[in-house]
C-alpha cells in the first residue's frame, strides 16, 4: 500500500486592499450583491459575481424555497445567467460572498459541493481555468487560481468518455 497526499495551494490576504483593484472590484459586487439574495429561512445571504472572458460582469444570489430543497445557490445563480445570457463565453474569475444575519461575516467560505461540481464542469466545457475568490463582508481572502482545486478526485465529463 502507498500513501498519497492531495494538497491545496492559495493564496490569502488579510485586507480586501491587499488585492488587485481588479479582484477587489469583483469581490466588492460579490458582498454588496448580498443584499439581494432570497435567505428568509437560513438568514445566510450568499452573492456571486463573475467576470466573463468578453468583461462582462455576470452576478447572482442564493433563492431559498419553503418547500426544500428546491432552492438555488448564488453559484449556480450566477453559472446559468451567465450561459443564458452569454452562451459559450467563459468565466475568467469568480468572488463568492456571504452575510450571516445571525452570527459573523468575517472569514471566506466555500461553495458547496453541488457547485463545486457546477463550477467545474462551466470551466471544462469552455476550457478556460476560472479563479476563485472568497471572502465574507470582512477578514481574510483566499484565492484559487483554478476552480479545480475546489474539488479534488473530480468526476467530470471526461471520465465518461
Amino acid at each position: 500500500m502507498n500513501k498519497e497526499t492531495i494538497s491545496l495551494e492559495m493564496e490569502v490576504y488579510e485586507f480586501i486592499e491587499d488585492l488587485e483593484e481588479r479582484d477587489a472590484r469583483l469581490l466588492r459586487a460579490a458582498r454588496s450583491e448580498t443584499k439581494n439574495a432570497y435567505a428568509p429561512y437560513s438568514q445566510f445571504r450568499v452573492g456571486a459575481a463573475a467576470l466573463l472572458t468578453n468583461g462582462e460582469l455576470v452576478k447572482g444570489t442564493n433563492q431559498e424555497n419553503a418547500s426544500f430543497p428546491a432552492g438555488i445557490c448564488a453559484e449556480r445563480v450566477l453559472l446559468s445567467t451567465a450561459s443564458s445570457l452569454f452562451p459559450g463565453m467563459a468565466i475568467e474569475s469568480m468572488a463568492i460572498s456571504y452575510d450571516n444575519i445571525n452570527g459573523n461575516s468575517d472569514k471566506p467560505i466555500s461553495p458547496c459541493g453541488i457547485c463545486r461540481q457546477s463550477i467545474y464542469e462551466f470551466q471544462s466545457r469552455t476550457k478556460q481555468p476560472i479563479r476563485i475568490i472568497m471572502g465574507g463582508q470582512e477578514g481574510k481572502i483566499f484565492v484559487l487560481e483554478n476552480a479545480a482545486s475546489l474539488l479534488p478526485m473530480v468526476f467530470g465529463a471526461e471520465d465518461m468518455q
